[in-house]
């Protein structure tokens, strides 16, 4: 089931599938606000998820599985997410007509112009955004991706003993996470930026007035740390991100390598910010939030600000929320940039 636009239910875990980790995020309603019940961060073998792509579903719900212990609770259902590369989007003006049959079935008519594969290997959603009486028509927006895409993540996540009820775009995710970030800090019109380092991806991702306006990906991440703590210290690459995650690396190695690494984080998000300005007629950003494992490096956002001249924040999706007073609440402001598309995956239950 691709239930991109799914029902509202509850119970749901955020489930986010990386290249190098699964991270999975449970909250509830803490009487009008949001409470994190539980979260769990699993490393993943190499092998596991490469460029995005499911690989080795036994292995991803092998991780998974180790995430719902770590998190003890009855979690049964689930919300991941594919990669907003993998997915393409269309608005669409129909007549509004049409019945709910008649518009699923114009909906496929439509689709079959635009999408390269063939509708069969396809997984398709879609919504209506708003009507107009006066012409008649409605505008709708159409999500597409490979079957396959979907599958594999589902079957992942059900053969770790969930069930798989959402399958979200990550970019989706993002906006639903981003008003917990800045809060009501943020002035109309502003431009403010989320720039998501994972293992092998950075993202940059830019929201004016909560809505999301700019997407883009490109090839660089903690995997360039891990691999050169291998390679230049012996390390397992395994061995190397469990350290970076938990603190625990050696000193030398933070000094020789960690501490420089902020530099090169620093420089590939002034690229990603250079693509940006260089795409329209854009002001600068007024604030960026750091997402991602490589967040969580001392130091970090104090580099980016001297290097992009730009507010630097560590983003925390956390904060003004109920804590469980299970959690280590220090290990989990640590965590929270790594949680932060898992937390927006989480959201998805208090969607109306």
């Amino acid at each position: 089931m691709f239930g991109l636009f799914g029902k509202k239910s509850s119970g749901w875990v955020g489930v986010d599938i990386g290249s190098s980790a699964v991270k999975l995020v449970s909250l509830s309603r803490q009487g009008k606000g949001i409470g994190i019940d539980a979260y769990a961060i699993v490393a993943l073998p190499a092998t596991a998820v490469v460029d995005g792509n499911v690989q080795e579903v036994t292995e991803v719900s092998a991780g998974i599985e180790k995430g719902l212990q770590l998190c003890k609770g009855a979690m049964k259902t689930a919300v991941a997410a594919v990669p907003s590369s993998a997915v393409i989007t269309k608005r669409l003006e129909l007549s509004n007509s049409f019945t709910e049959y008649e518009l699923e079935d114009q909906v496929r008519v439509e689709a079959d112009q635009f999408i390269p594969y063939p509708l069969d290997e396809v997984a398709l959603d879609f919504q209506v955004m708003s009507e107009n009486e006066n012409t008649g028509l409605q505008d709708l927006l159409l999500v597409a991706c490979r079957r396959t895409d979907v599958e594999l993540r589902e079957d992942a996540i059900n053969g770790a003993g969930l069930k798989c009820d959402i399958v979200d775009v990550d970019t989706y995710a993002m906006e639903r996470v981003y008003p917990k970030l800045p809060g009501d800090e943020v002035g109309a019109s502003e431009l403010i930026g989320v720039a998501d380092v994972g293992a092998a991806t950075l993202t940059l991702n830019v929201f004016r007035d909560g809505e999301l306006i700019y997407n883009r990906e490109q090839a660089f991440g903690g995997n360039d740390l891990s691999n050169a703590i291998h390679q230049q210290y012996g390390m397992p690459v395994e061995e190397a991100e469990q350290a970076l995650r938990s603190g625990e690396i050696g000193e030398e190695i933070r000094e020789m390598l960690v501490m420089p690494f902020r530099h090169a984080v620093a420089q590939q998000v002034s690229r990603a910010l250079q693509f940006f300005y260089s795409s329209g007629s854009h002001a600068q950003l007024s604030r960026l939030y750091l997402a991602g494992g490589s967040a969580s490096i001392d130091g970090i956002s104090d580099v980016l600000a001297e290097e992009i001249g730009i507010d630097t924040q560590i983003a925390n999706p956390f904060t003004g929320m109920t804590v469980n007073s299970k959690l280590n609440s220090k290990r989990l402001e640590s965590d929270a940039p790594t949680l932060v598309k898992a937390c927006g995956l989480a959201m998805r239950m208090f969607d109306q």
